[in-house]
């Protein structure tokens, strides 16, 4: 037997490392927690899109009463561009949560392994990583690629 070990680098920021482009796409991750559709876990979720030409697409989650019928805010926001900006390739993605009393969650939050796998997708069609930003009140994890984050993924080769 052979066990392999899997690491993923992960730097970890305060919002004043950002860069201003990175700055701007968080500010637009947390605004989008407000469009949160919610009514049932009261946990809102915001993701803002970087496109190549600077455009930025939010997203916000979307939930419904018939579980699971609702959408998340990263899957949304790439949805969304990939569906208005189809030849924009994707350069990086921020998401931000607020939880049940409505502050800002101390952790980052990390996208669910649905919204992993449509983030790994989206950089196979356009051949370009997407740099991932996961915000919380204590710090941003900042991840090169979201198949940094879904090592073990299925794509098209399997097909």
């Amino acid at each position: 037997m052979k066990e392999l070990n899997i690491n993923i680098p992960v730097e970890f920021k305060q919002e004043s490392e950002l860069d201003e482009q990175e700055q701007q796409l968080l500010a637009q991750a947390k605004e989008a927690t407000q469009r949160s559709y919610s009514p049932y876990s009261h946990f809102s979720v915001g993701a803002a899109v970087l496109l190549d030409d600077g455009t930025i697409v939010c997203g916000s989650n979307q939930e419904n009463s018939a579980f699971p019928s609702g959408l998340c805010a990263e899957r949304t926001a790439l949805f969304y561009a990939n569906s208005r900006y189809p030849e924009r390739s994707v350069k990086a993605l921020c998401i931000a949560a607020r939880d049940t009393s409505g502050r800002f969650t101390q952790r980052p939050v990390a996208p669910c392994g649905s919204c992993r796998q449509v983030m790994v997708e989206t950089e196979y069609r356009f051949k370009q990583d997407i740099r991932i930003l996961l915000y919380g009140l204590e710090g941003i994890y900042c991840i090169r690629s979201a198949r940094e984050m879904l090592p073990v993924h299925f794509d098209g080769s399997f097909l």
